[in-house]
């Protein structure tokens, strides 16, 4: 009984050490890694980097403040996911918006699904706030510009080799008159090899 006890015990211990083992090492936030080759945070971030310093580098800023003595006030529409990917496109969305609030060239205002909480709040607010606090009613600044996107993909693989090709597509559009005055588009490539291994 007792060898058998001694017999288990090391057969366990030994399953245990044969095991995978997995290490997690930390790394910097902005430190680029690319593991799958499908599109990633870096990918995300550097092209809205790219994006918002075109955007904000064309004369349309300045003709409106030349016009309007103002800054514009934009919004960010709908990205939309065209690629064969599961894209998290709000992490974009939101890189975006960074980037735009960052650069000081416009104002900015909160997405439509932003709005609908913060109008229940001020309706709230008509109730249970005090009247020097409630904020007014139909106070909202419109937005001036609309910034709408789309991501597409094409991937191509044989053997081993994937090749990966995403296009950012993006339009700024005059929320008044549907005049687009910005249009730019940010090309990714990428090269995957996997050795003895099926897609």
């Amino acid at each position: 009984m007792k060898l058998l006890f001694i017999t288990t015990t090391l057969a366990v211990l030994l399953l245990i050490g044969c095991g995978p083992s997995r290490e997690v090492s930390r790394i910097g936030a902005d430190q680029q890694t690319d593991l799958s080759g499908k599109w990633n945070e870096t990918d995300s971030r550097l092209v809205a980097e790219q994006m918002i310093s075109s955007v904000i580098g064309r004369p349309w800023i300045s003709e409106f403040v030349s016009a309007n003595s103002k800054k514009p006030t934009v919004i960010v529409g709908t990205i939309r996911n065209l690629s064969s990917e599961h894209i998290q496109t709000d992490m974009f969305v939101k890189d975006i918006e960074r980037e735009l609030v960052n650069s000081g060239k416009v104002t900015f205002v909160a997405s439509k699904q932003e709005r609908e909480e913060v109008r229940e709040e001020r309706l709230d607010q008509q109730v249970q706030a005090t009247e020097e606090t409630a904020k007014r009613l139909a106070a909202e600044a419109g937005a001036d510009f609309m910034l709408k996107g789309s991501i597409k993909d094409l991937v191509d693989r044989v053997d081993g080799t994937e090749t990966k090709f995403y296009q950012v597509d993006m339009e700024l559009i005059n929320v008044e008159t549907n005049e687009k005055v910005w249009i730019d588009s940010k090309k990714i490539k990428k090269i995957v090899e996997r050795s003895g291994s099926s897609w």
